[in-house]
């Protein structure tokens, strides 16, 4: 969390989102742009955290389908 509001670019490239990245940098080099971009960086950490968490309960709610 604290590397995404600190260099926002960096979260998106330690998540494999290479493109994703770049154009946070891009962002982030502004003075302006850094806030959006830090902005940007933790909402998709959340985002991503959501998203696992989710298919963490799919495929424990399809295991327990198969078992009935």
């Amino acid at each position: 969390m604290l590397l995404a509001i600190l260099l926002p670019f960096l979260s998106f490239m330690i998540r494999g989102k290479i493109f994703t990245g770049i154009i946070c940098l891009i962002l982030q080099i502004t003075l302006i742009g850094w806030l959006p971009a830090a902005i940007w960086a933790v909402l998709s950490l959340h985002n991503d955290r959501a998203d696992k968490r989710n298919e963490k309960l799919i495929r424990e709610m399809r295991k327990n389908r198969r078992q009935w």
